[in-house]
């Protein structure tokens, strides 16, 4: 019986991005972040619980890799879609209602096929998580930017436009140049061959983990002082500091 619990838990994973899905579909982006960050809870937790109880599996491996591309692929490509429309469509008066959606996403038709760049974001986390799976050297520290951590940094941007009320980071995120590079840029750290540190602990000595003890003070900091803008600085912050730790060492 225990070992059907992790892939449970994976598959509670599923149901989020799912339900993120509709949510990300009818322009409810704040329900869609939410749901994406549920998820990514199960997905921690699903490998976490496969180690305690030691029922680790191939098919495990398989439905994590398989989840992620919902909650942490499909989701944050079809909010990078909606921000795009958003660009198109004007911007400064940031309404995420359904009942625009469909008039936004047919202007944007008229104007720009550009919104169906943000679904590369997608097709980059399906590569990722694809080679991930075949990857053995991906045990103690990723290969490239992890789905989960890309998928926060694209759905952390509706919720600073919807809750930090300041001008100039409102024209920067619905500048739709600003959002393809973004989506360009997101699509090249997924697959990268940028070695990160895990944050997984073997033991809790700082001699050991002074990085991730460090990594989470200066997460927490910022997430307190800076709120969600926060959120694409503690990812730059986890890009640069693990270069810096590989260079070093």
């Amino acid at each position: 019986m225990k070992r059907h619990i992790p892939n449970v838990i994976t598959l509670l994973n599923v149901f989020c991005g799912c339900i993120a899905t509709v949510f990300a579909v009818l322009n409810q982006l704040e329900l869609a972040a939410f749901f994406v960050c549920i998820g990514i809870l199960f997905d921690f937790f699903d490998g976490f619980a496969a180690r305690i109880l030691n029922v680790k599996s191939e098919l495990g491996l398989q439905l994590d890799s398989l989840a992620d591309v919902i909650t942490s692929g499909l989701v944050p490509g079809i909010v990078m879609f909606q921000l795009l429309i958003l660009s198109i469509n004007g911007g400064w008066n940031v309404d995420f209602s359904p009942e625009l959606s469909g008039v936004m996403i047919w202007n944007a038709f008229k104007v720009s096929l550009f919104p169906f760049m943000g679904f590369l974001i997608t097709i980059g986390s399906a590569y990722r998580l694809a080679k991930f799976n075949i990857d053995e050297n991906q045990t103690s520290s990723f290969i490239g930017l992890p789905t989960p951590a890309n998928a926060l940094l694209i759905l952390s941007f509706p919720l600073i436009l919807r809750y930090q009320n300041n001008e100039f980071l409102h024209g920067l995120i619905l500048n739709q140049w600003f959002l393809i590079a973004l989506t360009i840029l997101s699509t090249f750290l997924l697959n990268s061959k940028i070695i990160l540190f895990s944050l997984k602990f073997k033991n809790w000595s700082f001699q050991d983990n002074g990085l991730r003890y460090i990594f989470i003070f200066v997460s927490l900091v910022l997430l307190i002082t800076m709120k969600f803008l926060a959120i694409p600085l503690i990812i730059g912050f986890y890009v640069f500091s693990s270069i810096f730790s590989t260079t070093r060492a």
